[in-house]
């Protein structure tokens, strides 16, 4: 257990947070509070509600989805003094805030703190105000515990830190073929394993697969990709993966389904492949984002020598409509979930695959199925939450509950998109019909 998952569970063993808060303080606190909250928020009407350490309800709305619960004045003092929404959320990893009800909607209220600023007078009210508040010496040896450097290289141990979390931690919220990419709904009340196995389908179709066909799968997670192709469409599938879990975890399977002389799984990065190997198809589903935008150029031109003249290429990746810029969310994430994350516009990646000598042949966006996606995954995560628990500690729940939500948002929001896009070796021929009527015939 990490320092920051003990102090999780010593402060909310006894279900009240109030005895962290020394008794002298109490009504000062909760008066300044009171007040800079009014202050910060005096212009929203949003669907978030605040509450105090007290149980007192300073802001409300009749149709609030969300309540932030502030189980110690701290944060609502770094809020006023330091005004970095990242230090709000770590305050919410170590227990000084709980966040109760729908968490995607808490980012109704961030967009509104990044985007209203109290005019001055109303700002130095609240510096008065903040500086009532006592302030809690343990929140800064506990913030940053599981946090890292960035990096841009798409590495081994910045692959480990987010994947190998542990297969069992995966398969409480992941489907039974473990997909962690987006899913392919027919509508939005089908299951996430019926639309995880038709996004397998999808891929497979828009890569024409055929018995025979060479497939490699580039950062092929858990298996769930190579071994449908290999099932239902013959292929001989080849995935590689840098997360030692994902490969022990793909080898097994393989083996209890006996596909050994099918599918082959290597611990492997895509830049140390044999350049003499080719493939008749190559695919990358969810592992772009770790690439680097510097790298693109380096990641196309490799799959363009792997690939046969003739041959498909399909990457699946997520995108935003400005690039990666620094943001709480962008920070958030590169601190405490993606150590190397950093999206691109969807124009900057077939921009790239362009100049790589790719055509593009179809592009598709799914972003309103990965908002769908991510919201069955939020469920099943706090459905589990005493088991995740188990696994691996509180501060790594909300952690995952944060960022899954805030992806989720911002999916719906429309900022966050992801897209296939389909690619050709070169530009004759083109080994695809003319019309698409082949994705969508009935199995």
């Amino acid at each position: 257990m990490t320092k920051m998952d003990a102090r999780q569970e010593s402060s909310t063993s006894s279900g009240s947070y109030q005895g962290r808060v020394p008794e002298h303080f109490h009504d000062t606190a909760s008066i300044a509070a009171r007040n800079i909250l009014k202050l910060v928020m005096a212009d929203y009407h949003g669907p978030v509600a605040v509450e105090l350490w007290n149980g007192e309800t300073v802001i409300d709305n009749r149709s609030s989805a969300c309540t932030i619960v502030f189980r110690h004045p701290a944060p609502i003092r770094d809020l006023v003094l330091h005004k970095d929404l990242v230090r709000l959320a770590e305050a919410y990893l170590v227990g000084d805030i709980d966040l109760v009800g729908d968490v995607e909607t808490l980012f109704d209220l961030v967009e509104y703190l990044q985007t209203n600023m109290p005019h001055w007078p109303a700002r130095l009210r609240m510096l008065r105000h903040a500086l009532q508040l006592p302030y809690d010496d343990n929140i800064e040896s506990s913030y940053h515990i599981r946090s890292t450097p960035e990096e841009r290289n798409n590495s081994l141990a910045s692959i480990s830190y987010h994947y190998d979390m542990g297969n069992d931690f995966y398969s409480l919220w992941l489907d039974p073929e473990m997909l962690y990419s987006c899913a392919y709904f027919k509508s939005p009340s089908q299951s996430l394993a019926g639309a995880q196995r038709d996004k397998l389908e999808h891929i497979c179709r828009k890569l024409r697969l055929e018995p025979g066909q060479s497939l490699l799968d580039i950062g092929c997670g858990w298996g769930g990709l190579v071994i449908w192709a290999a099932r239902h469409f013959g292929v001989q599938s080849h995935g590689i993966t840098l997360s030692k879990q994902q490969y022990e975890f793909a080898l097994e399977r393989i083996r209890k389904e006996g596909l050994e002389d099918q599918v082959k799984i290597e611990l492997r990065d895509y830049r140390h492949l044999e350049q003499d190997m080719q493939y008749d198809r190559v695919v990358s589903v969810g592992m772009f984002e770790h690439i680097g935008i510097a790298n693109f150029p380096t990641y196309f031109r490799i799959i363009k020598q792997l690939l046969k003249p003739g041959g498909l290429f399909l990457n699946h990746s997520i995108t935003n409509d400005t690039g990666w810029q620094r943001n709480p969310l962008t920070n958030f994430i590169n601190r405490y979930v993606f150590p190397d994350g950093e999206l691109a516009r969807i124009s900057d990646m077939i921009t790239a695959m362009e100049q790589a000598g790719f055509e593009i042949i179809d592009v598709e966006s799914l972003r309103r199925h990965y908002n769908l996606t991510l919201r069955q995954w939020i469920k099943a995560l706090e459905t589990n939450h005493s088991r995740v628990v188990n696994l691996v500690g509180e501060a790594t729940y909300r952690v995952w509950r944060l960022y899954m939500a805030g992806t989720a948002y911002y999916f719906d929001e429309g900022s966050m998109g992801i897209y296939q896009v389909l690619a050709g070796h070169d530009r004759q021929p083109q080994p695809v019909p003319l019309r698409r009527d082949d994705l969508y015939r009935q199995a």
